[in-house]
């Protein structure tokens, strides 16, 4: 359920908008719209920074401007001002709650979701929990901007391992610094889920896709490439007119 306070549709300015469902307190919502947007994409922030971050906020400039409009949101521990994540049960609660807002706030357009670091991997765990379900209509594609594949230094697949579940296409964005994802694990698991999984490497980048001085890139300039590759990727999924498979 959403109450706006914004001007609303995904081809509007936007605005802020809270968030209700069933298994959370209401948390907050922000809506980009793109002009003559192609598709709206439902964003969650990593665990460490809420949907207001400076780089949420440039990725949804970034991504406006290749024409996707976005709805980043707080899971609840951030709405409340907490520091440490909640139990998976909430996450997932407040992660099928911005899914709905999304596809209420996308007026038709095709609807994507994902987000960085542990909010992507929060929709993956949600959509792949959801497969086949006839209560929670899978998106019609996810995208990461950071997929954290394991803890910094400990080496492991088990957190992707419900990628196999997940029935829609799929785009990574990753860095070669990322100590999150370490690509030559990122690699193979992803090579075996086939056409389903596509990988866009940003050579230099870290987990948050940050480069170093002596690469003479910016943020601006990663974000604006990483917006352009998913425009492209999203142009190639096949959805139907609601963004549902």
């Amino acid at each position: 359920m959403v109450n706006g306070g914004g001007e609303g549709g995904a081809g509007s300015h936007g605005g802020r908008i809270t968030i209700e469902g069933e298994g959370h307190p209401p948390v907050s919502g922000m809506m980009v719209g793109a002009p003559d947007a192609a598709a709206l994409l439902v964003l969650g922030h990593g665990a460490g920074a809420p949907m207001t971050h400076p780089f949420m906020e440039a990725l949804a400039t970034a991504l406006a401007a290749e024409g996707i409009s976005t709805l980043r949101y707080n899971f609840a521990y951030m709405e409340a001002g907490r520091r440490r994540p909640d139990h998976l049960r909430k996450l997932l609660a407040v992660a099928a709650s911005a899914l709905r807002a999304g596809r209420e706030c996308a007026q038709g357009l095709p609807l994507f979701a994902g987000g960085k670091s542990m909010g992507g991997r929060m929709t993956s765990t949600l959509v792949a929990q959801s497969a086949g379900s006839s209560a929670d209509r899978t998106p019609a594609g996810l995208v990461f901007f950071g997929f954290p594949l394991h803890a910094p230094g400990r080496r492991g697949t088990e957190r992707g391992e419900h990628l196999a579940q997940v029935p829609c296409p799929m785009l990574f964005h990753q860095g070669t610094r990322d100590r999150l994802a370490d690509l030559d694990l990122l690699r193979p698991l992803l090579e075996g889920l086939g056409p389903r999984a596509t990988l866009h490497v940003v050579d230099g980048g870290d987990h948050s896709l940050g480069m170093l001085k002596r690469s003479g890139r910016s943020l601006d300039d990663v974000l604006a490439d990483v917006a352009r590759v998913t425009r492209q990727w999203i142009d190639r999924v096949p959805h139907s007119a609601d963004g549902d498979r």
